[in-house]
């Protein structure tokens, strides 16, 4: 491995071990047995290495659930129910790399870097989440869909995120997820 992966390498054991704001350069130069100066050539900044480290753990974490062959319909609430049982699976580890969103959303405006970088990647993760549910390609998820169905799967990721960080024991189940949005379908088929 060259200088570039080492510290990435290095900037993913340190997020794990002490989140964004508490990993200093330094750290991830020990970890990764590399040099300061290799941080602002290979990266620019400390803060950009930590975000395209976290998104390297985030895909780790989801590559999982992502690969998964289904045995349930596409579109289904079967499906539903499955795709977010592996999301919970990801929860319910000892070193959940979702935690370090929730400093990430209290930080925000501390690491603008940080957080401008996750935004945009935030949408292609709604991409990702759609191709699950509907079965397709990720390239064939549209645009419209991404800003739509995409930002409502997201918005439901970052609250199980929320829950899981503050009362794992009380956080919803993929049953219980898929109960309440069997629910509102029939509210709202019942409203029309």
């Amino acid at each position: 491995m060259g200088h570039r992966e080492d510290l990435l390498e290095g900037a993913k054991r340190c997020l794990l071990a002490k989140g964004f704001v508490r990993t200093t350069a330094r750290d991830i130069v020990k970890e990764s047995g590399t040099n300061l100066a290799s941080i602002g050539y290979h990266y620019g900044s400390k803060d950009a290495l930590l975000a395209e480290a976290y998104i390297a753990l985030v895909s780790g974490a989801s590559d999982d659930w992502e690969q998964a062959s289904f045995a349930t319909p596409p579109g289904s609430l079967e499906r539903f129910e499955e795709v977010w049982g592996g999301v919970v699976a990801t929860m319910k580890e000892p070193d959940s790399v979702w935690r370090l969103s929730i400093e990430i959303i209290a930080m925000g405006d501390q690491m603008p870097a940080v957080r401008d970088y996750l935004a945009k990647a935030q949408s292609e993760g709604g991409r990702g989440f759609i191709a699950m549910l509907m079965g397709v390609e990720e390239s064939t998820v549209s645009d419209d869909e991404v800003a739509t169905l995409g930002k409502f799967l997201t918005t439901l990721m970052t609250g199980l995120i929320a829950q899981y960080s503050f009362a794992p024991e009380t956080a919803p189940s993929a049953q219980e997820l898929t109960e309440g949005l069997r629910r509102v379908i029939k509210a709202a088929g019942a409203a029309s």
